[in-house]
């Protein structure tokens, strides 16, 4: 469909749609010194997305607490649909349309300007950081039952430390080798649920699957559980200028992802409720070694667990590389001091690793619940600009090149992006008032910290990259 414009707003367009070729340029210029680093090709990258979103279904069984089988099983496929699909899609056109370190963060940028591309950055930042935190401790979680000295005190203390310490050294060697890392962590987690299910094929009966009891369905940890599941396909976005050849290689390795997450979810969950009667007071973290061990016996329990172990690991690095590449693309575009921007000599931004895991160890005495429900807040804050950086830029920009686009034009962008908003006020509602205060608070830190940093800037107290003007500044003058 073609549009009329005045010459005076084709200028402009013209300006803006090289103003935004510069933006990226600039990005990729910076972020490779172009071939120096190794790129990841798609099956590593693949891996990467899956533990990024997910690593496994460890952690879903609060689903089947909180709801029921039935609810649990139409939860996943009903969020995948109206959450992960439009999220994943929405990834990989700005992906593909700024193929560049900083993903989200220059998306926003670019649509709204500096100062909301920086909120963005910070609260997505903090949000995967507050994530992060999580593994660590869900890695000790399993391995007490074998070392019970785990469990508290100075010894998970200093377990919580070291742990941190060799998982932030794997970022430190390079994307490269994550990207294996995650390839043999996600097969060997996924195995022992594939042998599960086919032994457990004789004792199936699907009618436990429908079991339903709306009058007991706890709805903030059932919603809780299922977003936290389903969500961060976005986060790939802050390293896409490390991915090999990331116009065709991004929107396959999502899709890819997305079939694999959900099989890894589905599957374990069928055999669970399906192949042993449903107590759902059981069903909590680690319910399904129980599981493995009634089923296969204690030698599928302890693969169970040591997949379990291994897979908080492969989200740890996964999570950890997105976060430190986020910050190395805000350095790339001035956001951030030009020491964000440093890389070690395996192309790791370094400032940024050690940042994300200073981070993940201030914050690893929240609860398990704390955490999620605080990183879902901060996510649907960020979630809320992406939707409108892409809305924006469809509408007032839509010459701009898309190598991946979603189709059905603009009506397709607006329907796709509702129910995931919906989908965003509905958990916000759900918050606690404790989580509320904190993510506010959280997010008011960030409103105070941009201008602190262009105050610096300004000082020239730290060198910073040459920053772009938002070209959409331009756009709106006209």
């Amino acid at each position: 469909m073609k549009h009329r414009t005045s010459p005076a707003r084709q200028s402009s367009a013209k300006m803006l749609e090289n103003n935004v070729g510069e933006y990226v340029g600039k990005g990729e210029e910076s972020t490779h010194d172009l071939h120096k680093y190794n790129k990841v090709s798609i099956v590593p990258l693949v891996f990467l997305i899956f533990y990024e979103v997910s690593g496994g279904p460890f952690g879903v069984e609060d689903s089947v607490q909180a709801a029921g089988p039935l609810l649990a099983l139409l939860g996943f496929l009903v969020f995948a649909l109206i959450w992960s699909v439009p999220e994943a899609l929405i990834t990989a056109e700005m992906g593909t349309m700024f193929p560049e370190n900083g993903g989200y963060v220059v998306w926003v940028s670019s649509a709204l300007g500096p100062f909301w591309g920086f909120q963005q950055g910070w609260m997505k930042w903090l949000s995967g950081v507050i994530d992060n935190a999580l593994y660590p401790v869900l890695f000790l979680d399993y391995l007490k039952s074998a070392i019970p000295a785990l469990e508290s005190g100075l010894p998970r203390t200093i377990a919580v430390l070291v742990l941190t310490a060799i998982l932030t050294y794997l970022n430190y060697r390079g994307l490269t080798i994550v990207g294996w890392v995650a390839i043999l962590l996600g097969v060997f987690s996924l195995l022992p649920f594939i042998v599960m299910g086919l032994i457990a094929i004789p004792d199936i009966e699907p009618s436990r699957w429908l079991i339903v009891d709306l009058g007991t369905v706890n709805w903030s940890l059932y919603l809780n559980t299922l977003f936290w599941n389903l969500n961060y396909w976005d986060s790939i976005s802050t390293l896409t200028g490390e991915v090999e050849n990331p116009s065709k290689t991004l929107p396959k390795a999502l899709s890819y992802a997305l079939i694999m997450v959900l099989l890894g979810y589905i599957f374990p969950l069928l055999t669970g409720t399906g192949a042993i009667p449903v107590d759902r007071e059981l069903w909590s973290d680690g319910y399904f070694a129980d599981i493995a061990k009634i089923l296969g016996g204690v030698w599928l329990r302890t693969w169970v667990l040591a997949a379990a172990a291994l897979s908080n690991m492969g989200m740890f690095v996964a999570e950890m590389s997105s976060d430190s590449f986020q910050l190395l693309g805000m350095a790339e575009i001035g956001m951030l001091p030009s020491f964000f921007a440093k890389r070690s000599h395996y192309g790791t931004p370094l400032m940024g690793i050690l940042f994300s895991a200073s981070g993940v160890i201030l914050l690893s005495w929240l609860s398990f619940q704390e955490i999620v429900a605080a990183e879902n807040y901060l996510y649907c804050f960020g979630m809320i600009m992406e939707f409108i950086a892409f809305l924006k830029l469809r509408f007032q920009h839509p010459n701009l090149p898309r190598p991946y686009k979603i189709p059905f034009g603009n009506i397709g962008a607006i329907l796709i992006c509702i129910p995931p908003t919906v989908l965003i006020l509905v958990v916000l509602a759900l918050a606690s008032l404790k989580i509320m205060a904190i993510s506010i608070a959280a997010v008011v830190v960030g409103l105070v910290l941009q201008p602190c940093v262009e105050y610096m800037k300004k000082k020239r107290w730290y060198d910073f990259s040459g920053s772009i003007d938002n070209p959409d500044c331009q756009y709106a003058s006209v």
